[in-house]
């Protein structure tokens, strides 16, 4: 699978053209749209100068190297923009984080609505939060959802709609039972401890229906 102009616009966009060497916020030097040495020739070295045609020359000899990288290590069926988003996110990282990461294991387990999220884990170079990298995933992530169909019975936290549909059901259960056991012991009790007993009922049934749902929050691994 090629990568498509979007992939390559987000790319040339994010990584900037740079014609002199220069070290980026990890300390690897870099030249041109973000190529190095660890990408592939040329070897990038202090002082090194290049043009905007040429820089575009590397730029598609990366990204064709790492096309061909990233393919092999998808087990699902993936759209072109979802390939693209995935080569521009290996591209930034490398393969090597890139075959590690959880993006990869989402792709793979066919959790693509869950694949925003963990590409938001990247956002870190030199140990540090940067804007510029928070920019770039929401990219990705927008680029990988553009053919993205909704997962069936899924909302994009990865919560079964069933289930919150079984939620919903509870509590409604929850006000008509209360109601029918007040109704049953209308007829047996005085009318002052019915009144009583109701009230202290439809208390309890409030307290219920209000409760709201929680998950465990779950820690955030890349």
């Amino acid at each position: 699978m090629q990568m498509t102009e979007d992939g390559m616009a987000l790319i040339r966009r994010f990584e900037g053209f740079r014609a002199n060497a220069y070290r980026c916020p990890a300390g690897v030097w870099t030249i041109g749209y973000g190529h190095t040495s660890q990408a592939g020739p040329p070897a990038v070295t202090p002082g090194m100068v290049v043009g905007e045609e040429e820089a575009n020359r590397i730029l598609a000899a990366d990204v064709q190297r790492f096309a061909d990288a990233v393919g092999p290590l998808l087990a699902r069926a993936v759209s072109p923009a979802q390939f693209s988003a995935l080569v521009s996110f290996a591209y930034n990282v490398g393969i090597p984080a890139f075959r590690a990461s959880s993006v990869l294991k989402a792709v793979n387990a066919g959790r693509f609505t869950q694949v925003p999220a963990r590409l938001r884990l990247w956002v870190k170079g030199g140990g540090k939060v940067l804007p510029g990298l928070e920019r770039r995933r929401a990219a990705e992530a927008e680029l990988f959802m553009s053919e993205t169909p909704p997962q069936a019975g899924r909302d994009m936290t990865g919560v079964p709609k069933s289930i919150e549909r079984d939620r919903r059901i509870g509590h409604a259960g929850a006000v008509v039972g209360g109601a029918a056991v007040a109704a049953s012991l209308a007829s047996a009790l005085p009318g002052w401890v019915f009144v009583t007993l109701i009230v202290v009922v439809l208390l309890a049934v409030a307290g219920i229906a209000s409760c709201r749902w929680r998950r465990p929050a779950a820690g955030k691994v890349a």
